[in-house]
Parts: C-alpha cells; structure tokens; sequence
C-alpha cells in the first residue's frame, strides 16, 4: 500500500501565479494531487542507482543497434537514421534530459523500467517547480524531497559548453552561443515548458531566445534562424518521430544542419533510439532475466499477463492490458495504433486504500536528479493526476 500524507491543495490562482496553467483537467478537477507519497531514504536511494544503471544500459543498448544497423526493427524511421549516427558519433551532442517511468519502488516491491521518455519528456514543470511549492505552501521542510531537477538542469546547461563533468570552467570556455527555445504554437503546456527551460538556460549563462517552430527558418547550409539571426543551440519540444513522419523536408533540412556543424539539437536525434519502446526488447536480449527489466517482445508473451503497447505513444494511449489467455482485461483508445506494437510482462503498480495505481518518474540530467509520481487507474491516460513526494 502506497503511504500518502494529506496536505492542502495549491490553488489555482498560485498556480497561474507560478506559470503552471494547465492545473484543471477537461472535467474540472484538479490535476496536482492534495497528497504526497511517503518515501523513506532507502527508496530514494534505490530510485536514483536504478535510474544510473539504466541509463547506462541504454547506451549500451544504443550502441547495439547501431553497430547492428537495428533501426528498422525498433521502428526508426529511414530518414532519421543518418541524422541519429551523426549525433551518436559526437560528443556535442549532449542528451540534455529525458524522464524514466517506474513500477514499484514503495511498499517492497522491486523497481521494474516500464519505459524511457527520453525525447520530450513531460512533467518536468510539475516535478521541478510544482512539488517543491506543495512542500513549501504547507511549511514542510523542503529539502526533504528527492528533487534536484532545477540545479541539475542548469548544470548540465553548461556541460554542453564543458563536456566535462566538472562545469567550474564554464565561463572561461563560454563563447556567447545563441540558445533558441521553440514550441508548437497553441499549446500553453508544451509552451511554458519550454519557457521554463529557456529560463533555466538563461540562468546557467546562455542568451537565449523563444520562438514558435512556424517562425523559425532552416537552411541545410547556413543553419538555424528566427527574424534573421542565426542560432548556434536549438531546443525543441517536438518529438522526434512526429518530424520524421509528418516533417519529411525539416528532417532533411536538420541532417543537412548537423552535417554541415552549423547547430546543435536538443534533444539530439539519438534520444529517438531511447524513446521507441522497441528498445525495451533489445534490453532485454542484452541483459535477460535483469531486475530492473521486464520481459518484452514484439511477439505475444505466451501464457502470462503482459501489457501492449506502440513503440511510439503518449499518455497511455492505444495501450491494452491482456491476460494470461490473450483476453483484454482493460484498453485505451488513442492514434498511435498504426505503430508497431511491444508485449512487455504485466507488473502491478502499487495501489492507495481507494485502489489508484501509482507510478514513479525519475529525471535525468547527467544523472538520477527528481522524483514525481502520477496517479490513475491501471493504463495511466492523460486523466492522470501528478503526486509530490516527501521523504520520511
């Protein structure tokens, strides 16, 4: 049973305060839980060495597929392909931050990967920003909370100048790169989001600037640019794959860009290898019967309860739960049924006294940095509530 401790709801007036305007949901509720879950430090710590080791066993396993052009399997478009070896083979190309979600790791029960949001991840405003206001607006101590995602970020800002570990010569090496943040128009999450991170690069000692993507011009020559001025550092909040797949000339224009050294994308076209779900089955063939993995195929798990799901998808969509007799215990409408499909073992998220399954998810910026837990039925959809937390 997950441990929760009652507090007083932020209200929506602070939350518009703070920038987070996305804080009711289409039914009128609140979309920030008046809960935290209760963790004690050895979770914490088992939630941080988890999130390293797999880390590391992604880029591993992204080294596999690339060694053994494994791009089709995982449903790597074709023409991404080129644009994601140029990105692997340069250390330039830093992985700025990306998001694991997590079964288990409360109550006993072992932490298993579910997936690895590493492109666009969401949530970082509510784990970052929000959660830390949950403790400080019911005057609980803040730093009691696995929540370092702000400073992490900031430091690995500077890594991308440095590539060093150590980010103490930032300004010596620092050359006034022009950092351009973008976003679809229309969408205020996906937007402040992207504010957010446009402000912590500010803070870390970028000029930086934001622009929607309809305003930005690419050339495969010259680069990156918004109202004339070329920009050497380009942040986008757009998946990956939706650029490949409905993008065709953008993701030209951007291999042309990368080639030719004239700007540098965050998050680097690499990050696709770690978002397809396709990766869940090369992990497993790498590292069989590991503890942190969950078995997963692209064929049906014969006789046990597993979950299927697309190897692109958000939010639970198109995401069905089968028993162990292939009938469909629950299932979740959505577009991303026309991708290929993962069978991954069912493991069962721990549960409130009132039934709700919670999962965790855990930053990474260099390194294991922030905790946040959503909460919802059995498929997590975009009704999920987000959960603080507080260390016992």
């Amino acid at each position: 049973m997950v441990n929760l401790q009652k507090i007083q709801p932020l209200n929506r007036e602070y939350l518009q305060d703070l920038g987070f305007t996305w804080h009711t949901d289409s039914d009128e509720s609140d979309y920030v839980a008046d809960s935290l879950v209760c963790l004690s430090e050895a979770e914490v710590e088992a939630y941080y060495e988890a999130t390293n080791t797999l880390y590391d066993m992604f880029v591993e396993a992204g080294e596999y597929v690339i060694e053994n052009n494994l791009f089709h399997e995982i449903g790597i478009p074709f023409n991404l392909v080129d644009l994601i070896k140029e990105s692997w083979e340069s250390d330039v190309h830093w992985h700025l931050y990306g998001r694991f979600d997590l079964a288990g790791g409360v109550d006993g029960k072992p932490i298993k990967l579910l997936e690895f949001n590493a492109d666009t991840p969401t949530a970082l405003f509510e784990t970052a920003i929000i959660q830390w206001a949950m403790l400080k607006q019911n005057n609980l101590e803040e730093e009691r909370q696995f929540n370092a995602v702000y400073e992490a970020l900031v430091e690995n800002f500077q890594r991308l100048i440095t590539l060093e570990e150590d980010v103490s010569q930032f300004e010596e090496r620092y050359e006034g790169w022009k950092f351009l943040f973008t976003s679809i128009r229309g969408n205020e999450e996906e937007e402040n989001t992207v504010r957010l991170l446009q402000h912590i690069a500010t803070e870390a000692g970028f000029e930086t600037e934001f622009a929607y993507i309809d305003d930005v011009a690419f050339d495969g020559n010259e680069g990156i640019f918004y109202e004339d001025e070329p920009y050497e550092l380009w942040f986008k909040l757009i998946p990956w794959e939706d650029i490949a797949l409905e993008e065709a000339d953008l993701a030209m224009l951007l291999t042309q860009i990368i080639q030719n050294q004239k700007a540098i994308i965050f998050n680097p076209a690499y990050t696709l290898l770690f978002q397809s779900k396709g990766m869940l089955k090369i992990l497993w063939e790498l590292y069989p019967n590991h503890p942190l993995l969950l078995e997963s195929s692209f064929e049906p798990l014969e006789g046990q309860k597993q979950v299927q799901k697309p190897i692109f998808g958000r939010e639970g969509a198109n995401v069905t739960i089968l028993n162990e007799d292939a009938s469909v215990d629950i299932e979740e409408a959505g577009e991303y049924g026309s991708h290929k499909m993962l069978y991954q073992a069912y493991t069962q998220l721990p549960t409130d006294a009132e039934g709700n399954s919670y999962q965790a998810g855990v930053f990474y910026a260099y390194e294991a940095c922030g905790l946040g837990f959503r909460k919802g039925g059995k498929i997590l959809n975009n009704m999920s509530k987000f959960v603080g937390h507080i260390v016992l």
